[in-house]
């Protein structure tokens, strides 16, 4: 099963660059977009539709603004929008397809980058959903939640790693929360099962030379849940083309 999970950062843009054509050759099962920044009425069914696919979108009550989505091959059993927050639900940020025992879970969560007040909504966000992790592990299914976590784990996720740390996304407490994430509550990084290689990044920051010099931090995940560690068979992420800011992301699964 593949299963991709891509930050378009305006899903028309990406279709523009060729995002679906990608798609349909690649022969991905599941996609998971992130910041689609559109509302379902602005989509184009010849467009923003392939052939094939069932569509989920979860979008932003504000134009132009965040969104997630779901790709599938398979009509899933059932698909839920949103968190029942009303706060972040109206910003577009969580949408789950159900596939038999299998969840898959297009997340995208809040950057803190633009100010304090969003970086204090980021840490909201982070302390509510760790219920929610933990109630899907109490869960009798198995989980993979893909999506833009906006954090970087370790060191060697991100090229700068000393000057980033006061910087949202490589701030220690958010870093923590991974440590948590991974460790105590029993997840695992999907792509670090088949990948210990440093300098795998999926951002790139459109100021100087980042993309050309590979100056990049990996804040795109598939966090999975332990019974699927093993059914992890390879991961690559996708830099012939250039889509968004990110990179797709692609782990194929035993499954």
């Amino acid at each position: 099963m593949r299963i991709v999970s891509a930050n378009l950062n305006g899903i028309r843009s990406a279709e523009r660059k060729g995002f679906f054509k990608w798609m349909l050759a690649h022969q991905a099962d599941v996609v998971c977009v992130q910041e689609t920044k559109a509302q379902v009425d602005q989509l184009s069914e010849e467009l923003h539709y392939p052939e094939g696919y069932h569509a989920y979108f979860h979008d932003a009550e504000k134009k132009g603004y965040s969104g997630v989505a779901i790709y599938s091959r398979n009509e899933p059993d059932q698909v839920i929008e949103g968190l029942g927050w009303p706060d972040f639900d109206a910003e577009g940020r969580f949408i789950q397809a159900d596939f038999g025992k299998l969840s898959v879970i297009s997340l995208y969560l809040p950057s803190g980058s633009s100010s304090d007040i969003r970086q204090a909504a980021k840490f909201d966000f982070m302390d509510r959903f760790t219920p929610v992790l933990e109630s899907f592990r109490r869960k009798r299914r198995e989980f993979i939640i893909c999506g833009d976590w906006n954090i970087v784990h370790k060191e060697i996720d991100i090229k700068n790693w000393k000057s980033n740390q006061k910087n949202s996304g490589c701030l220690p407490d958010e870093r923590a929360w991974l440590d948590q994430l991974f460790g105590p509550m029993g997840y695992v990084d999907g792509f670090r099962v088949v990948n210990q290689e440093p300098d795998q990044y999926t951002w790139w920051s459109n100021r100087g030379q980042a993309w050309a010099k590979n100056v990049g931090w990996r804040i795109d995940y598939h966090v999975i849940t332990p019974g699927l560690e093993e059914k992890v068979k390879a991961a690559s992420i996708y830099k012939d083309e250039r889509f968004s800011d990110h990179a797709p992301l692609t782990i194929d699964y035993d499954l």
